[in-house]
This record gives structure tokens, C-alpha cells and sequence, in this order.
């Protein structure tokens, strides 16, 4: 098959699975076993197009031209090679912890949950694979439509307010900021399509580059820039599979992944440095980076605190957009993938928790680790990685990210990127010592289990995925090159 029957492909595979998830709902053995061979075909298609994309090849297809020189297009890119292979990737193991996930906890409507989950993940290979913003605006909108069942999964009352806020702020930036910015970039230009170099340069100029960029950053809510991150946080109330969606596979990535797009093949990287016209989304991104650490250090919840480390690590990849470098949009896209097998891997762990010990609070987990060594030794690696501490994969996107601060002549940037991996050891740490060095509570049912030595952890599905993370997230500190180099096309305008 051709690079571009495979980018519809890649899309397709998974909204036939979603029909056949739906088929065989009434067989549990089956409706998983379909879900597990379509994140396995999808992968596998996408990650047949890698070749030709290394090669140089940019695979190009027109689906429908609405009118002259405005279409939905597909065009594969390094940027969205990089997206479509993490989120397509990580589905499969999402899908194994989602097997012993939901069964342990005997979630109800387990059918339509994977169903969505096929359909979101349509939505992030449109995403990843859009070739101008009209194209990646209605998939975007797609994956907001698709993910908000899933956040509703459990369908109390708070459950249900909490969905509304996620659904509510998602479609009123996008809507009101973000296509008015679209629209007012096609009135200057008279396109969509995304160029390398960009396509604003020579069409607006002074401040109103600042004012376009602005709707475009706050309009992308799913990158959660302060003030528009409220929608992350309340979205906690699914089931952690859903959560491991929203924060690694599709849902954040999409948004700071749009935010990479508009700044490289929008407005591009170097007329955005040019103009300043970043300067004041270099301070908003620092400022929710530190904020938001510093917000996860007053959580006791352990989802709550792990939102709250997703709203300031998807920062740095604002920032380092912002920083309009070369190493900084590398070091930004290096850090998608980094966080995405970092942060998955610490929601598996407190899903896992939750599972085999039914806590949820930091202050419970007291010699949890003695109980539940994988699953503490996993948050441990991935706690590690986020912090950005070799050999873990985290260390390579910071200094990356850091170098790009110092080429822009920002050393107060290098300096916000080490105090926020300070604050982030400063909330993540605490929970692996809490673990395995506090002796535990002597009401707590761990601390039976650790004086009879019994080890209680979550169902094997769970541990398998956990495992499988937790040494990605090991093996993505010795491939960080080939994401470099694989990136590196990018921004050579």
C-alpha cells in the first residue's frame, strides 16, 4: 500500500473496530479481543508509513475540497509521524490495562467505554495526520465529542458536573477563539494548509501577530493554559484508563501537538521570534509550569496531584514552542513523547492502587510499596523520568528545551525549566518515600497484608502494562536521538 492509502488507514482501522467492539458486546473474550487486534492493526499501519517519512516522503491526500484551496487534507509530517506513533502505540498497552482495569473494578457499560475509546483514537490519528487547520479543527472537535462519554463514564451527579466543565471548556475555546483565529487567518491568507516556514509572515504584522497568536493558544484548550485548565483537573472523575487517555494518548497531546503545528507551519518559529510576538506566551507558559507544581504539592488526592504535574509539564512544550528555536520545538516534540510514556505510567500505578488497595489519598499509601512493590517500583521509574533524572527519557526533552532557552537568549527560562523539575521531584518524590519507607498504618488493610508478607497487587493486565511503560520510559533515553533526528526536519526553513 502507498504512504497515503495507509494515512486514511490509520483512521479507518479503528472506526471499523469501534462497529465490531459494538458487535460482539454481549462476549466480553471477544469485544476485548477485537479492541486488542484493532490497537494492534493500527500501530502496525502507522507505523508502516515511518520509512517513507525518514526517507524525506511527506504523503499528501485530498479527501473532499470544500472550495478552491480550502480541503480536507491529509499530509504526514515528522511532527505527526511522532503523534500518530505514540498515541497508536500506547493504545495497545492502554487497552491490555484496560482488560484488567475495568473486570477489577466491574465497571458497568464496560462495551460503550471501549467503543468511545476506538473512536477517540480515530480522532487522534486525524489529528496527527492533518494536513491544514481546518482538517485538524474537526478531528480535534471529534476527540472532545468522543472522550466526554468517557469522562461522564460513571454517571452520578458530580460525575456528570464534572463531564459538562470538560465538554463546556473545551468547545467554547475552540469554537469561540480558535476558529475565529482560523478564519482570520484565512482572510489574510487565503489558506489553511500548513507550510513549512508558515504562512503569516509578510500578511500581519505589529501587534496584531501577538493578538492571532493568542487566540490560537487559549483557543487550543486541550493544551490547559492557564486560565483554560480547569477542564483536566475536573476530568479526574473517570476511570483511570480514560484518565491515561486524556493525560499520555490523545487528549493533552492533541492540544500542545496543535500548538507545535501552529507555530511552525502557521506562523512560523522564526517570524514569531522576529516579531517578539511570543514573549508574552513565554511568561504565560512559565507561569502556569510553576503554578501548577506548586498547586500538585497541596493535592492529597493522587489523580488530582498527577493533573495538576500534566497542566505544567504540557508548559514546557508551550514554552518551549514560545521560545522560537529550533532546539526549543524539538525539545517541545521530544517531550510529548516523553511525558506521554512518563505520565501514563504513573496513572496505570494509582489505577492500580485504587484496584487492589481502594486508596486514593497520598496520606494512605504508607508502606503501600511493601504490598504492591511492581506498582510503587513503576512510579518510582516514572516519577524519575518526569523529573527529567538519567537514564530516563525525560533527561533529553529538558535539555533540549534548556538548550533552546539559551538560544533565544532566555537563561531565565533555563532557569524556570531546573526549578520546575525541583517542584516536580518535590510532589512526586514524597509519594515513592511515603511508600516504601513509612512504616504502614496499623488500620490499614496493606498493613495486614505486609505482617502476614502477602503481596496484593492489582490484576496481571494491570502489571503487564505498568511494566511495559516503566521500561519505555528506560528504553526512550537511548532512542532520543532517532526522535531528534526524526524531528529535526521540522525546522529547517
Amino acid at each position: 500500500m502507498t504512504p497515503e492509502t495507509l494515512s486514511q488507514l490509520a483512521i479507518a482501522v479503528p472506526l471499523i473496530g469501534s462497529v465490531f467492539i459494538l458487535l460482539a458486546g454481549k462476549w466480553p473474550n471477544l469485544r476485548e479481543a477485537v479492541t486488542l487486534t484493532t490497537a494492534v492493526i493500527m500501530f502496525i499501519t502507522v507505523a508502516s508509513i515511518t520509512p517513507s517519512v525518514l526517507a524525506g516522503a511527506r504523503p499528501d491526500v485530498v479527501l473532499w475540497e470544500i472550495l478552491p484551496g480550502l480541503a480536507i487534507r491529509l499530509t504526514i509530517e515528522p511532527l505527526g509521524m511522532l503523534f500518530g506513533l505514540v498515541s497508536s502505540g500506547l493504545w495497545i498497552i492502554n487497552s491490555v490495562y484496560s482488560i484488567g482495569y475495568m473486570r477489577g473494578n466491574r465497571e458497568a457499560h464496560q462495551t460503550r467505554f471501549y467503543f468511545y475509546f476506538a473512536i477517540a483514537l480515530a480522532s487522534a490519528a486525524g489529528v496527527a495526520f492533518s494536513g491544514n487547520m481546518l482538517t485538524l479543527f474537526i478531528f480535534y472537535e471529534v476527540l472532545t465529542l468522543s472522550t466526554y462519554p468517557l469522562v461522564a463514564h460513571h454517571g452520578d451527579p458530580a460525575t456528570m458536573r464534572s463531564a459538562r466543565t470538560y465538554v463546556g471548556i473545551l468547545l467554547s475555546t475552540s469554537i469561540g477563539l480558535l476558529l475565529f483565529g482560523m478564519i482570520w487567518t484565512w482572510q489574510l491568507t487565503g489558506t489553511l494548509d500548513f507550510k513549512q516556514g508558515g504562512i503569516l509572515e509578510g500578511k500581519v504584522d505589529g501587534v496584531m501577530v501577538a493578538v492571532l497568536l493568542a487566540l490560537y493558544m487559549f483557543g487550543i484548550g486541550k493544551a490547559a493554559l492557564m486560565p483554560v485548565h480547569r477542564w483536566l483537573p475536573a476530568a479526574m472523575v473517570a476511570p483511570t484508563p480514560v484518565s491515561a487517555l486524556l493525560h499520555a494518548v490523545a487528549v493533552v497531546k492533541a492540544g500542545v501537538f496543535t500548538v507545535l503545528k501552529v507555530v511552525v507551519y502557521i506562523f512560523g518559529y522564526e517570524f514569531l521570534a522576529e516579531t517578539s510576538a511570543s514573549d508574552w506566551l513565554m511568561i504565560a507558559a512559565a507561569g502556569t509550569l510553576l503554578f501548577s507544581s506548586i498547586v500538585a504539592m497541596r493535592k492529597d488526592n493522587l489523580k488530582a496531584r498527577l493533573a495538576y504535574s500534566t497542566v505544567s509539564q504540557l508548559s514546557y512544550i508551550v514554552l518551549g514552542a514560545a521560545l522560537a528555536t529550533a532546539a526549543g520545538i524539538i525539545g517541545g516534540g521530544m517531550h510529548l513523547a516523553m511525558h506521554a510514556m512518563g505520565k501514563i505510567t504513573l496513572f496505570f500505578c494509582a489505577g492500580a492502587i485504587y484496584t487492589a488497595a481502594h486508596k486514593t489519598e497520598i496520606s494512605q499509601l504508607n508502606g503501600i510499596g511493601r504490598t504492591m512493590p511492581i506498582t510503587m517500583g513503576a512510579f518510582a521509574v516514572a516519577s524519575l523520568s518526569i523529573i527529567g533524572i538519567p537514564p530516563l527519557g525525560g533527561t533529553w526533552s529538558k535539555f533540549h528545551l534548556m538548550m533552546g532557552a539559551a538560544d533565544a537568549d532566555q537563561i531565565i527560562y533555563v532557569a524556570v525549566f531546573m526549578l520546575s523539575s525541583l517542584l516536580s521531584a518535590a510532589y512526586l518524590v514524597p509519594v515513592v518515600t511515603r511508600a516504601f519507607l513509612r512504616p504502614p498504618d496499623a488500620k490499614s488493610a496493606g498493613a495486614a497484608a505486609t505482617a502476614e508478607g502477602g503481596i496484593r497487587e492489582a490484576p496481571l493486565p494491570c502489571l503487564i502494562a505498568i511494566c511495559a511503560t516503566a521500561a519505555g520510559a528506560f528504553a526512550l533515553f537511548f532512542f532520543a536521538g532517532d526522535i531528534a533526528r526524526l524531528l529535526e526536519p521540522i525546522t529547517a526553513n
